[in-house]
This record gives C-alpha cells, structure tokens and sequence, in this order.
C-alpha cells in the first residue's frame, strides 16, 4: 500500500514539476502595494494605492497596472525606479518612461492606469537606466532589478513631488509552484499516516 502510494506521489510530482517547467515560459506577474510610508522618506499621505506588472522576455511586452485613491496632492508624474542598492530600501533614478509613464491621468487624487508596450524600444527607458547596455541587456537589467526586489513604482504629486505614494515590486508566485509544494506535503501526510 505503501508502495502504490509514494509511486503515485512520485508520479504526481513529476507531471507537476512539468507545469512548473512550462510556467517558465509563460509571462512574470509582479505586484506592489503603494503607500506615502513606503517613500523615502516617509510621506504622511493617506493615499493607497496598487501596480500589477507583467514582463514577458520571450514576447517582448510590458504592462503596467495601477490603481490608486485618496492622494493629498494631484499627480504629476509616475515611473518605475530601478535598481537599488539594496532590495526594498532607498531611491534610485527612473528607469522605464522618461517623464512619465504614457498616458498616466495627471490632475487627479484618483485614478486607473493601464499600458502596455514593448521594452525593447530605446525611448522606452531613460538614458541614465540604458547606459551603453543593448536593449536585450536593459530589459535584462529591470527584470533582474524587479526580481530581486530593487525596483519600485511611485506616483508623484504636488503635494509631495518627489513621489507621494510607493511600491517596491515583488514576484507575484506561480500557481503550480504553489500546487507542486501542496501536493508534496499531501503526499507527505498520507505516508506518514499509513506508516
């Protein structure tokens, strides 16, 4: 019985960590949650706010994400910082978008975002993120960057114009990663209670 049971646990984990191969193929989700605490320094502004990024290096698109509500200040500006010293602390330059991000609603305490584009454009990232890197190399160097933990996105306003609300962007887990491990500590149970 037990036999059977860890020859079907084996064969369950194998056929998952098949799905977790192929998600590597698919598109990299990550998130972040912005706040004015989150800034550097530290902003009192009740302003909240979220972004969801989407990279696919095989395709190469980017999408960008956000939401956000009950700024002090109208917007100005909004970016994606890259990359810090450390992950999840300081400030660093702009990475993506000189200016601004396109299109983002300037005027407003609240508001919806949404875009999507290559990154494979050079007008795409400032001068200062590109260096003298290819594009290849800069698209590289942000997905790297947003891994680790060292780039985040930030919403600027007028009352705060070095960014009222911020977030460091953060790997959003991929469900078969999560399902493999359930399925490991399922199978894991079920032989130590028929042992």
């Amino acid at each position: 019985m037990i036999k059977n049971l860890l020859a079907s646990a084996t064969c369950l984990a194998t056929v998952m960590f098949g799905l977790v191969v192929d998600a590597g193929a698919v598109p990299v989700t990550y998130k972040a949650v912005l706040d004015g605490p989150s800034e550097s320094p530290p902003v009192a502004s009740p302003g909240t706010g979220f972004a969801i990024i989407v990279l696919d290096s095989d395709t190469n698109f980017l999408s960008i994400k956000a939401s956000f509500s009950d700024l002090v200040g109208t917007t100005t500006v909004a970016h994606i910082h890259c990359c810090t010293a450390s992950p999840g602390v300081s400030t660093v330059g702009v990475a993506v978008t000189p200016g601004t991000l396109p299109g983002f609603p300037a005027g407003v305490t609240s508001g919806d975002y949404f875009i999507e584009f290559n990154p494979l454009v050079e007008a795409n990232f400032t001068a200062g993120f590109r260096g003298a890197l290819t594009l290849d190399e800069v698209v590289d160097k942000l997905e790297t960057g947003i891994k680790e933990g060292k780039a985040y996105l930030n919403i600027h306003s007028t009352f705060a114009t070095g960014g009222e609300i911020r977030g460091f962007l953060a790997p959003v887990p991929v469900p078969a990663t999560a399902l493999l491990f359930a399925g490991g500590l399922a199978a894991l149970a079920l032989v130590r209670r028929k042992a």
